[in-house]
């Protein structure tokens, strides 16, 4: 079975730097806060092209953490609203609700399955304050239209950059394009830690230093607190773990590129939609995920598993769908609704051999 994501090879490329890196942490008595993560955030600072990063502990509170940072400020208010992609994962919704912030649904255009920002203004009101661009699949969101129209309204532009670590847009990094942007280490990412990790990035000293604060239980200073805050750090080993992935994650953005490239030239089964990407924008797109459409999506995949390649499919409900959202259920998104029935997610990886690809794109052209 060739693997969807073979976590175990790709960790062992680098087993015995994450090894020292434990032993490093272990031996230094010193677990939380500590000096792996101020390397580690300064490390990605760079990496982004940011001022700042935090280490936080996952990628949904990356984005918690944000909006309750604009809360405190007084940029927002709960009740505001905050323009969402329909077709995204849920954490981004669940980051918009949890802050008693309202999320407002904008179709995506069904060609780059990013937020079409040509729907936006329609969608602004005068409760509106920011636009939550996702960029899904590892693909940037942002355009110029995006820009454009956040400044005429005076929004925050808040990235996720959950799947898009080292994509770059207009001379921009993901992280570094808007006014602040949260990312998930999630093993699976493409800078994956070994367990749950997130940060945020911003330019922005005063949501920075907020954050810093908010996610230590709202302390600035030890048994002070400013806020109501959380408990969200970045521990030391996984800060330890991300320190030695990061110096490697342009040699894997690399190889996925040339597993995406192999797919988009070799795979040419009529009743396969491949996914989109502009030659002039190659930049922009790290291939987190690469997701195909076909209307029989459910026996496509059958088909695959049967013939030894595992397949995943990202996402099967859209989040005005679930049951955690019922009062948006009644809400009808098509295009939204139609990626979600029929997108199915195909193995992609920086270890991939080029037999593992070959008989993918053979296996899916052999399909009817």
């Amino acid at each position: 079975m060739i693997k969807f994501l073979d976590l175990q090879k790709i960790n062992a490329q680098y087993s015995q730097e994450l090894k020292k890196a434990a032993t490093r942490v272990i031996d230094s008595g010193w677990y939380l806060l500590g000096q792996e993560l101020a390397a580690f955030e300064q490390n990605y600072t760079q990496f982004c092209g940011t001022t700042r990063a935090l280490g936080v502990a996952n990628g949904l509170d990356a984005l918690r953490l944000i909006f309750k940072a604009y809360i405190a400020l007084g940029v927002m208010q709960k009740g505001d609203e905050v323009i969402v992609p329909a077709n995204t994962y849920i954490a981004s919704v669940l980051a918009v609700t949890d802050n008693d912030l309202i999320p407002v649904f904008v179709e995506p255009n069904i060609d780059t399955y990013n937020i079409d920002s040509t729907k936006l203004e329609a969608a602004i009101t005068n409760k509106t304050k920011a636009v939550l661009a996702v960029h899904l699949y590892g693909q940037i969101a942002v355009d110029t239209t995006m820009l454009a129209i956040c400044k005429k309204y005076g929004l925050k532009l808040i990235e996720d950059a959950a799947q898009s670590h080292g994509a770059v847009w207009n001379k921009k990094t993901s992280g570094g394009i808007g006014d602040a942007a949260g990312h998930s280490f999630y093993p699976g990412k493409n800078l994956g830690a070994l367990g749950d990790a997130g940060a945020v990035t911003t330019n922005d000293s005063h949501l920075a230093t907020t954050i810093k604060a908010l996610r230590n239980y709202g302390s600035h200073k030890k048994y002070e607190n400013l806020y109501q805050g959380l408990n969200s750090r970045l521990d030391e080993l996984q800060a330890a773990f991300l320190n030695v992935k990061l110096n490697y994650i342009q040699k894997e953005i690399v190889a996925r590129r040339n597993v995406a490239n192999y797919y988009l030239k070799h795979i040419n089964n009529p009743a396969i939609i491949l996914p989109s990407c502009h030659a002039e924008l190659v930049e922009a797109h790290v291939w987190h995920l690469f997701v195909i459409r076909i209307k029989n999506r459910d026996r496509l995949q059958q088909y695959l598993t049967k013939n030894g390649v595992q397949t995943l499919i990202h996402y099967p409900i859209p989040p005005h769908k679930q049951q955690a959202y019922k009062q948006y259920n009644n809400l009808r998104f098509p295009i939204t609704e139609k990626i979600h029935h029929e997108v199915l997610s195909l193995p992609i990886s920086p270890v991939m051999t080029k037999e593992e690809i070959e008989k993918v794109v053979d296996v899916i052209n052999n399909y009817s």
